[in-house]
């Protein structure tokens, strides 16, 4: 437990780095004059999803095969075939990003209309993700190293260069969105171009730190041509990652087309966005305590020692379970204060978002405590590199239980916006109980990825 710990701690803080992103819009646009706020915000949830379906199947296939192989082969001590693995996956990580940016940009705009009813939801996430798309490469490189890194069991030196891009885009925000300083008032466009740029830099230094090396792993040109024979291994380990991140991805796209077609689309739209993002901020210690599991998961098998990764397994689900109780009793308690953080004004619409954003948070948190183990569950899975089991499980909580759930209560029986909080709590619940028992049903993650060593019978 110590030793999770010690590994998921720096995560930790790298998530609180990461949510900052999210929070600094969220804080800026809040104070744009007028009704803008709701609408600005709404366009910036219902961007998200559409954002990550696009780059869920390329970013879970690098992302899964990065954290199995890298973590898998430092455990079995073959730093050769870790720094394989990074070149490798470096190369489909660039081409892929440069190649869904292209897409979102060009489509993006039409799908929006095809999806979501309210226009001037519409317009503010179609200006939010035309930028994010031309900049998605500045996103995936650092989420790869990042990776690479975590699976050494270095999670300091990601957490201090998103340190960099963090303490970049809080002024940027403040610039672009309310128009400070001189520059002009750009609203969601600026949120999204100061992401961009501090995401930019954070890949440059990135990029740096790689080619001069860093332990084992350095980028060598003369590794980017991706081989056959890893790239079958690398399939088998990224492809059900790839497909359960997308399908899950794709189930967030139509769950917020659900939210954009109630009566009171812009204020459940803002209300949940804003709520959401304490959720988020309050998941960072889940995050890092995730990282640590899913390193110490994958470095034990890796190393050959099965008694060690159950351990390792069963104190990390208790320890996560533990954790999320804490959170869920905070954010219940302190859910209006938290709120009024990012909500101001006395309008009607500051009042509905408000009230929707509170009723999320009432709703939502008495089902956190079995959320912990859906979450220790996909850190096991990833670690060990067994990603067909993670896949299904994504897909039982977003396709069979959270989006008819949410439709059913939602839209059968008439609940509104009620009903989608419900169906969605009522997803956490079935969803962290099966993956309980898929764990204990399907021991399979016990087994490692990577080759035996030459000469092992």
């Amino acid at each position: 437990m110590r030793t999770m710990v010690r590994i998921g701690l720096p995560a930790v803080f790298g998530a609180v780095l990461h949510t900052a992103y999210n929070l600094t819009d969220a804080v800026f646009i809040g104070l744009l004059p007028g009704g803008a706020p709701q609408a600005v915000m709404a366009g910036i949830q219902i961007s998200w999803p559409f954002v990550w379906f696009l780059v869920s199947f390329i970013g879970g296939f690098v992302g899964a095969v990065v954290t199995a192989l890298v973590s898998q082969n430092v455990g079995a001590n073959r730093p050769d075939e870790a720094n394989l693995a990074l070149n490798q996956l470096f190369m489909v990580s660039v081409v892929g990003s440069i190649v869904l940016g292209a897409i979102g940009f060009a489509f993006m705009p039409l799908v929006l209309r095809a999806f979501v009813s309210e226009p001037s939801v519409t317009l503010q996430a179609s200006l939010y993700m035309r930028v994010i798309f031309l900049g998605l490469p500045t996103m995936m490189v650092p989420q790869l190293f990042a990776g690479a890194l975590q699976a050494t069991g270095d999670t300091l030196t990601p957490l201090l260069f998103t340190l960099v891009g963090v303490v970049l885009n809080i002024p940027l925000d403040a610039a672009l969105v309310l128009g400070l300083w001189g520059f002009p008032q750009l609203g969601i466009t600026g949120a999204a171009i100061a992401t961009v740029i501090a995401q930019a830099v954070s890949s440059a230094i990135f990029l740096i730190l790689f080619f001069r090396g860093r332990g084992a792993l350095r980028l060598q040109k003369s590794l980017f041509r991706v081989r056959r024979a890893w790239l079958a291994k690398t399939l088998r380990i990224g492809v059900p990652a790839a497909l359960g991140n997308s399908s899950v991805a794709f189930g967030f796209v139509v769950m917020m087309t659900g939210i954009g077609h109630l009566s009171n689309a812009v204020a459940a739209l803002s209300g949940y966005g804003i709520a959401d993002r304490i959720f988020g901020l309050l998941f960072i210690a889940t995050d890092g305590l995730g990282v640590g599991l899913t390193t110490m998961i994958g470095q034990s098998l890796g190393a050959g020692l099965l008694d060690r990764t159950r351990e390792v397994a069963r104190r990390g689900i208790q320890a996560l379970f533990l954790i999320v109780v804490v959170e869920a009793a905070f954010v219940y308690l302190a859910r209006m204060p938290l709120l009024r953080i990012f909500i101001h004004g006395s309008s009607a619409g500051a009042a509905d978002s408000l009230r929707e954003g509170a009723r999320f948070i009432e709703l939502f948190s008495a089902s956190m405590p079995f959320l912990s183990a859906f979450f220790a569950a996909q850190a096991i899975y990833r670690g060990s590199g067994h990603n067909v089991p993670s896949m299904i499980l994504g897909i039982l909580r977003l396709w069979v239980f959270r989006i008819p759930l949410s439709y059913l209560f939602a839209f059968i029986l008439r609940m509104g916006s009620d009903g989608v909080w419900i169906g969605m709590s009522a997803s956490n619940v079935l969803s962290g109980l099966v993956a309980l028992g898929y764990l204990a049903w399907k021991g399979g993650w016990q087994r490692s990825r990577i080759d035996a060593p030459a000469g092992t019978p």
